[in-house]
């Protein structure tokens, strides 16, 4: 096992993402989506569709769950 290689890939990776910050970003992003609302589901699509876009730039919030219509007056 070569760490050295691994390392470097690891720095390639990180780099094509937009360095650092964006994975500072991409962690905050799937924070708030873990502790949001909706069924596991539902929080892995979004989670997915958030890590497409690296850094957060989209601001991708988890799905709401669906309500029901207000009673008519």
């Amino acid at each position: 096992m070569n760490l050295k290689k691994l390392a470097d890939q690891a720095k390639k990776v990180v780099d094509q993402r937009g360095g650092t910050d964006a994975l500072k970003a991409d962690l905050a992003e799937l924070q708030t989506i873990a502790k949001g609302k909706g069924s596991a589901a539902d929080k892995a699509k979004a989670a997915a569709a958030a890590l497409k876009d690296p850094g957060a730039k989209g601001g991708t919030a988890p799905p709401k769950a669906p309500q029901d219509p207000p009673p008519a007056a």
